[in-house]
């Protein structure tokens, strides 16, 4: 049995004394660790009470706590007379301390010591920086988000509704089902119930459980010309063939979408009719019309994110293309209260009760539990018109952003670019009238504090483009932002390298 005294007990335990963790524990669970990683083999003989504590300054009581923490869990054994030993298999741990070598105790394994399966295609796009301005790709100030008058239906709810907090339910709450599918055909034309609608965490986890179910490998998937990298990435870890089409003032292509399908079988088409993204441009009435004819006619299915459907400025938005789906060949997908924190935000999915009791079946393994109290708090908001109220006071602000946005583009890089006011949505888009360099143009305008992603940049041998997001600016921040840029940009057309 190996002598106590030969363990070097201090470098193996580290005590935090302004842990929360109990110091009795940290002993116990580090010595549990030692065990675990061969450190302290079968039958190795540790130290007497008073020993160990003269050796980790601390009270005898806390090692006595601590040999009685590891005889409850099965890791030692105490004789009388004899000592305190540790239990296990020798010849387990005479092989774990051969591949152990001189390790730390603290360090975590840095690789997995299995094979697994590997994909770039879900590396993750975002950047981050710690720039003061930062271009985003259209997404709202949650400055202007009343985060204490949420907090107070919050709170009031959990109070009321504390009995029903600790069920699972994947389902949802039926309150907020029944008010949002409400609020969906009052807003945007949808006859449906609540059956129609799936409650999700975000736009993508809708897209990732449509993908799931209706798309297998090598089936055809048609998507924009320029098109939501995020969705994108979804769709190729499904395994499908993703074709691309045009897009135009109109929005996309309905003859190039037509000649696709009398070639090939055409699975799924994926559009953002309201908003396009990248480019804002909106899905023109006539063109909607004939997509829900194609698809009744070739049995494609239109997957319809309005991701955006609530910001729009000029006129009232056309409704979507389910508004009009009589054949039930429209999922439609979008987010709930994109206007406030992102705590307080959801995604949902409409489709027809038949596939909608198959996308339960799949939320009820990727995210059982469900938020139901953040669901009724969202219920209650649209029942007492507060979604409404804050909408229309926060697109207010938006539009004086917008033109404000738009006046400061024309006014410091009008020579550069053309860009269209949109009538909705948080973003412009930009095509430069002399193709520049764009990743060039974003590490500069980097150095002097604006920071402008590469998934907002697109830039190949026939487009140099940029969507960029105004809505989380101030004016004051837009205008300094838009100064860098503009500086920026004149630097490079002059030849300046650096």
């Amino acid at each position: 049995m190996n002598s106590p005294v030969l363990i070097p007990y201090q470098s193996i335990i580290t005590i935090d004394r302004s842990s929360n963790v109990s110091v009795y524990m940290q002993i116990s669970n580090q010595l549990i660790n030692a065990i675990q990683r061969g450190f302290l083999p079968f039958g190795t003989k540790l130290p007497g009470t008073r020993t160990l504590s003269i050796l980790l300054e601390v009270h005898r009581n806390t090692i006595v706590s601590v040999y009685e923490e590891l005889l409850a869990q099965g890791w030692i054994e105490i004789f009388p007379n004899k000592g305190t030993f540790v239990i296990g298999n020798e010849q387990k741990n005479a092989s774990i301390i051969q591949t152990s070598g001189q390790n730390n105790l603290e360090n975590y394994p840095k690789q997995a010591g299995f094979s697994f399966k590997t994909s770039n295609i879900l590396d993750n796009p975002f950047e981050h920086s710690a720039c003061e301005y930062i271009f985003n790709d259209g997404i709202p100030d949650i400055r202007l988000t009343q985060v204490d008058q949420y907090s107070g239906i919050y709170s009031s709810i959990l109070k009321r509704k504390a009995h029903k907090i600790g069920q699972y339910n994947y389902d949802g709450s039926e309150f907020f089902k029944e008010h949002l599918s409400e609020y969906l055909n009052l807003s945007r034309g949808l006859p449906i119930s609540k059956n129609n609608l799936l409650i999700t965490r975000s736009t993508e986890m809708s897209i990732y459980i449509v993908s799931e179910i209706l798309l297998s490998p090598g089936d055809i998937v048609l998507v924009g010309e320029l098109s939501y990298f995020s969705v994108n990435m979804i769709f190729q870890r499904t395994g499908v063939n993703i074709r691309t089409v045009s897009i135009d003032e109109e929005g996309i292509s309905v003859e190039e979408v037509r000649k696709i399908c009398k070639k090939q079988k055409i699975r799924m088409l994926y559009l953002t009719p309201h908003h396009h993204y990248p480019t804002t441009v909106t899905l023109s009435a006539k063109r909607r019309l004939e997509l829900l004819n194609l698809s009744q006619e070739y049995g494609f299915i239109i997957l319809e994110d309005d991701y955006d459907y609530d910001f729009h400025y000029d006129k009232s938005p056309i409704l979507p293309l389910a508004s009009a789906d009589t054949k039930g060949m429209v999922i439609y997908i979008g987010s709930f209260g994109k206007l406030l924190a992102p705590g307080f935000r959801t995604g949902f999915i409409v489709a027809p009760e038949n596939l909608m009791a198959e996308m339960r079946k799949y939320l009820g393994i990727i995210d059982r539990q469900g938020d139901i109290l953040m669901e009724h708090v969202l219920g209650e908001m649209i029942a007492e018109g507060e979604i409404s109220r804050y909408l229309k006071k926060s697109l207010k602000i938006y539009k004086e952003r917008r033109d404000h946005f738009a006046s400061l583009l024309e006014q410091h890089l009008n020579e550069y670019i053309d860009f269209k006011i949109p009538s909705g949505g948080l973003a412009f888009w930009a095509e430069w009238k002399t193709p520049v360099n764009l990743m060039k143009l974003s590490k500069k305008c980097s150095q002097n504090n604006l920071f402008i992603p590469k998934t907002l940049l697109y830039q190949d041998r026939n487009r140099t483009a940029m969507r960029l997001g105004f809505g989380n600016f101030t004016c004051n921040e837009m205008e300094k932002s838009v100064e860098i840029l503009s500086e920026n940009v004149k630097s490079i057309l002059n030849g300046d390298n650096k």
